[in-house]
């Protein structure tokens, strides 16, 4: 069984920070791209950052300079790094990953979900 466990939502002020962690548990024989996404009440789900095996990453651009993903594989944890925060970032995170549990075989899956609220 592999779960993607996530931590670190809140509520923050603006031009605050958070960091938001997900780890993976389970039968994983092998991780490739890492990622966040968000989503907000009545608004299509949004890609925020993404990061490969190798460290390369990729930003959406409403959040670049602002937020940083950051990952450690001996841990099978992706980090979201989240500063100045605007009203607009409330939203929930959402993690995701594409692993492998077979040889050749890889598929995407999602946590839970965090909620994140920037008040004024």
């Amino acid at each position: 069984q592999v779960h993607l466990v996530e931590s670190g939502g809140g509520l923050v002020q603006a031009g605050g920070s958070l960091r938001l962690s997900c780890a993976t548990s389970g039968s994983v024989l092998s991780i490739d791209d890492m990622g966040w996404y968000r989503q907000a009440p009545g608004k299509q789900r949004e890609r925020v950052a993404r990061i490969t095996s190798d460290g390369n990453t990729n930003y959406g651009d409403s959040v670049k300079g602002r937020f940083t993903i950051s990952r450690d594989n001996a841990k099978n944890t992706v980090y979201l790094q989240m500063n100045s925060l605007f009203l607009e970032d409330t939203a929930v995170y959402y993690c995701n990953a594409l692993i492998s549990t077979t040889r050749s075989l890889y598929k995407i899956y999602w946590g839970q979900g965090t909620q994140v609220t920037v008040s004024s």
